[in-house]
């Protein structure tokens, strides 16, 4: 053996071996610092180490049988030694070299793919460390302002706000955490506030090993907190290679405003506004809180853009009255005449458009640039695919559904509209877990749980999955009736009208909130239910005691189809054939299925219905064929559940119908 070693010092090898070794290093951090610049993939480093390993042993056998010399390269000098000696020794070489790489690779390779930092961060739920428990919204505020200043960042992947809050309570687990949100880095960071002094702790943490890349601690005045944001987005940026455009830079540093109480009540109104469980309550204490920041700050752009789309949401979901319409006009255009460059206020104009006028091309046109300035946005994704879905573009819409879902995957609201997408177009089987996906996100998302209850009777007439979901909510939870009205329908299909008529008896609102068509008179679901238990004389009476409020709905909000289908179905009811018609038309002339593929069907569908009550078979049996091979459309198991659809049961053709569409349900 020592001979051996002797033969090593004699032919260079060691000099060779320590050479490699030092060049090796030298060039993998070499490059590890100049791949990244030209956005080259880290793998690439992985790569030249697996190279630089393999070639180690090379380098050794190539340093025993060759010697540099005056001369150039020549084949080392021979001693005298046996055959087999030499081939031993030479084994012996190449032995220990793959032995050294080997185990140099166990521990180089796994450190090369620990280096790589995803350009991608999730922004935790701060913690609130402050003697004030009720400051907790100023620590989501200062989270929610971080998060949103990484997401003008276009070299980022940033996960929404929604997706993390999951995340606010019990213990963390970076690994889990980063693999369940796509991302390879966590900022997690603590506020405690007393007074007008903040303390804010934070930690950028690689999601990969759990290992702290850096940590920060800011102690300033309240009024310095955007300059605690500002660093902050911009030392996250550098740490994980980001590029800062000169546009983006600039949208950091500017200063949404400089009074501290407006900036406080900004982030109040701001929480309420983006609850998961958004109802008009919550709507409204947004609308207080954003009205009073402005009126501190006249000049707060953000502020007015965000009570903009407090308005639109509000006339979209519950009450399509023009005032609302108008201030979220108003205060969109507020904001954009402050700051031109405001993506939040293009967002907002955008919703304007879509939400107040239908006007597809030019919210599209506003969604675009919000989308172009927040590439990280998944509201921007959303709308659009929402947009596009009313277009009929249906794989663009999924598509951007998708995106969104990415950018914000634990957000019930956006897997909700997903899931839409998937039921509208009758892949009922992925819908279904999409829904599910929902479900976990939010496991009191009422309207998720509502809609894969639609999706069970929709695909397979199952209402006594419905019956179960229901029986999950609390009693004491019926916003606006919804449950009320829930409830009532599913004991109509089961056909419980006894049960149906005393449960909605008990309701004490003249109106309820009823899925697809909005406020429905109380009187009209009773004036249904005594019809379908044979009393026309009580029913008579609910119609007409049914007619005024109707009316009145249809006064206030003019331009909202479902209006017009509660007066349509209430003349039906009273038996006045032309008036009920008419009401069904002007439904479907404000949602034409050419202009809106999305919510067109639905009042087709109860225009079919009015069709159906007051004897006009042709036209109720033609919409029928119609609906039941679109997408949002009829679904077999549906007509034959629904008891609005009995005036037609006798004539052959609905079984016809039921046989011809049988296979796609």
């Amino acid at each position: 053996m020592s001979g051996f070693f002797e033969e090593l010092r004699r032919r260079k090898v060691y000099r060779v071996a320590i050479a490699y070794v030092v060049v090796s290093w030298a060039l993998a951090q070499g490059l590890a610092q100049v791949l990244p610049v030209f956005d080259i993939s880290n793998s690439v480093i992985r790569v030249v180490i697996a190279l630089l390993l393999i070639g180690f042993p090379v380098a050794l056998v190539l340093a025993w049988v060759f010697d540099v010399t005056s001369q150039g390269i020549r084949a080392t000098s021979t001693p005298s030694v046996p055959v087999a000696r030499r081939r031993r020794n030479l084994i012996m070489l190449i032995a220990i070299g793959v032995i050294i790489s080997v185990a140099a690779g166990f521990f180089l390779l796994p450190r090369a793919s620990a280096r790589k930092v995803d350009k991608s961060i999730a922004v935790l739920p701060f913690q609130n460390l402050s003697d004030e428990k009720e400051n907790a919204y100023f620590a989501d505020g200062m989270q929610d302002d971080i998060l949103t200043n990484l997401s003008k960042i276009g070299d980022l992947k940033v996960i929404s706000r929604t997706s993390v809050m999951s995340y606010r309570d019990g213990a963390r687990n970076a690994r889990e955490i980063g693999k369940s949100l796509g991302v390879g880095t966590l900022l997690e960071g603590s506020v405690r506030r007393s007074g007008n002094r903040v303390r804010v702790n934070v930690q950028l943490i690689n999601a990969n090993n759990d290992e702290h890349i850096w940590a920060e601690d800011y102690d300033r005045e309240l009024t310095d907190v955007f300059a605690i944001q500002t660093d902050l987005a911009q030392k996250i940026a550098s740490a994980l290679q980001a590029k800062l455009s000169p546009n983006e830079k600039a949208r950091l540093d500017r200063r949404p405003t400089r009074d501290s109480d407006a900036y406080l009540l900004y982030v109040q109104a701001h929480g309420y506004a983006n609850r998961p469980d958004r109802f008009r309550d919550t709507s409204l204490k947004a609308e207080e809180l954003f009205e009073q920041a402005i009126k501190l700050d006249r000049n707060f752009a953000a502020a007015y853009a965000g009570l903009s789309m407090v308005e639109s949401w509000l006339y979209h979901e519950s009450e399509p009255i023009p005032a609302h319409r108008e201030k979220a006009r108003l205060n969109a255009e507020e904001s954009l005449r402050l700051q031109p460059n405001l993506p939040e206020g293009h967002l907002a104009l955008g919703f304007s458009y879509y939400y107040g006028d239908r006007d597809y091309e030019r919210a599209l046109s506003e969604f675009e640039i919000a989308k172009r300035d927040l590439p990280n946005e998944a509201d921007a994704y959303s709308a659009i695919a929402a947009i596009q879905r009313r277009q009929g573009k249906w794989a663009e819409s999924t598509a951007n559904f998708e995106k969104a879902v990415s950018l914000d995957p634990k957000n019930a609201n956006v897997l909700f509209n997903l899931g839409l997408n998937y039921m509208a177009q009758r892949d009922f089987e992925t819908a279904d877990k999409i829904f599910d996906r929902a479900i976990a996100a939010d496991p009191q998302a009422f309207a998720s749980r509502g809609m894969k209850s639609a999706l069970a009777i929709a695909w397979k007439g199952d209402v006594g999955f419905v019956e179960k979901q229901l029986s999950l909510v609390p009693g004491e939870f019926d916003p606006d009736g919804l449950v009320t009205a829930a409830r009532v329908g599913i004991l109509m299909l089961q056909r419980k009208f006894a049960d149906a008529l005393k449960l909605l008896q008990q309701f004490r609102g003249e109106t309820l909130l009823y899925p697809d068509t909005g406020p429905c008179p109380k009187a009209l679901l009773e004036g249904r239910l005594y019809l379908y238990q044979g009393d026309k004389t009580k029913a008579q009476a609910a119609f007409e005691r049914a007619r005024p409020v109707a009316e009145q709905l249809v006064r206030d909000a003019p331009g909202d189809p479902g209006r017009h289908v509660q007066l349509g179905a209430v003349l039906a009811g009273l038996g006045l054939k032309e008036e009920a018609v008419n009401e069904g038309r002007k439904a479907v002339e404000s949602v034409p299925e050419s202009q809106d593929a999305f919510e067109g069907p639905q009042a087709t569908a109860a225009l079919a219905e009015i069709y159906a009550w007051v004897g006009e078979y042709d036209e109720a049996f033609r919409l029928l064929d119609h609906l039941l091979k679109v997408p949002n459309g009829l679904t077999v198991p549906a007509l034959k559940l629904d008891p609005v659809w009995d005036p037609l049961r006798k004539d052959p053709r609905f079984q016809a119908l039921i046989d011809k569409y049988a296979a796609t349900r």
